[in-house]
């Protein structure tokens, strides 16, 4: 389950990391919130959620629309977090359950999807106007003097190592049709309810589904199209549904948070099922 030693020995070194001991922010006893974000990276020294929680809270609106320039203009804890990612080392990693596992890659992925809309001067309309933004930029991400880009975080890490769908309403692509950018961290905790409601609220909004009765269309989220596998270990099904198995497994999948007559309509299978345009346009507040 816990692939993700070998798998680091596959990337190129990169660079060498600088000693983060001094990005590291230590927990303030008394608040619950603070509580729930720390994770004991070891004896001596805590790995906080903190500053992360602080950019999310500050710059994120219920929307899951981002204060790009407000954020970029007041970095400096989302620079502390990003470099306090690599406090870690594979043994204390280890040593998690496998929601504060998920809980790490997940932030650490929307947290370095911010930097680099970010770091850009002027900031683009578009993630997708960033040369190499998910294949060629590198991250430095835990303590074994290794880089990561974002696509090795989700298809090397957080795909191959778990076998969890929902991170894909979890992780966050700057664009208007991802699933919305949480304004609290994951934390292990919580992951499996927070999860949920992610994959809820996506689903309620017409970027996530849209069920027409009358034309017999099911809309779906590109995602889905584009992960499907990712629903066919835990959800394929040999009858019922349409399409073909991964839209199947994605179906069944959606239908457990329908009320039951929509739960009902996507079983008998009588509908056509199609994939809604993806907007990549960036999800910036108005």
């Amino acid at each position: 389950m816990k692939k993700f030693t070998s798998i680091l020995s596959l990337l190129p070194a990169l660079l060498l990391l600088a000693s983060c001991s001094g990005a590291l922010l230590s927990a303030q006893p008394g608040s619950q919130s603070d509580q729930a974000q720390v994770v004991d990276a070891n004896a001596n020294e805590p790995f906080s959620y903190k500053p992360y929680a602080e950019v999310l809270d500050a710059y994120v609106n219920e929307q899951g629309f981002v204060d790009y320039q407000g954020l970029q203009a007041n970095r400096q804890r989302l620079d502390q977090f990003n470099a306090s990612l690599t406090a870690v080392d594979s043994a204390t990693y280890d040593s998690w359950t496998e929601a504060e596992q998920m809980a790490l890659w997940i932030n650490a992925y929307n947290s370095l999807t911010l930097k680099s809309i970010i770091d850009e001067s002027p900031i683009k309309d578009s993630i997708k106007d960033i040369v190499g933004v998910w294949r060629i930029k590198q991250h430095a991400v835990l303590a074994d003097g290794k880089t990561l880009t974002l696509n090795n975080i989700e298809h090397d890490v957080l795909r191959a190592d778990f076998n969890e769908p929902r991170i894909h309403v979890a992780i966050n692509c700057a664009s208007f049709s991802c699933p919305d950018l949480r304004m609290e961290v994951y934390t292990g905790d919580k992951l499996d309810a927070q999860l949920d409601e992610q994959v809820r609220r996506f689903l309620s909004n017409p970027k996530g589904l849209r069920i027409d009765r009358e034309a017999d269309i099911v809309y779906l989220s590109k995602i889905f199209e584009w992960f499907g596998e990712d629903w066919t270990p835990s959800y394929g099904v040999d009858s019922g549904f349409t399409g073909n198995q991964n839209e199947r497994a994605v179906l069944n999948f959606i239908s457990g948070y329908l009320e039951a007559d929509d739960q009902a309509y996507l079983a008998e299978g009588n509908y056509r099922v199609k994939y809604i345009d993806y907007d990549w346009s960036l999800n910036v507040q108005s």
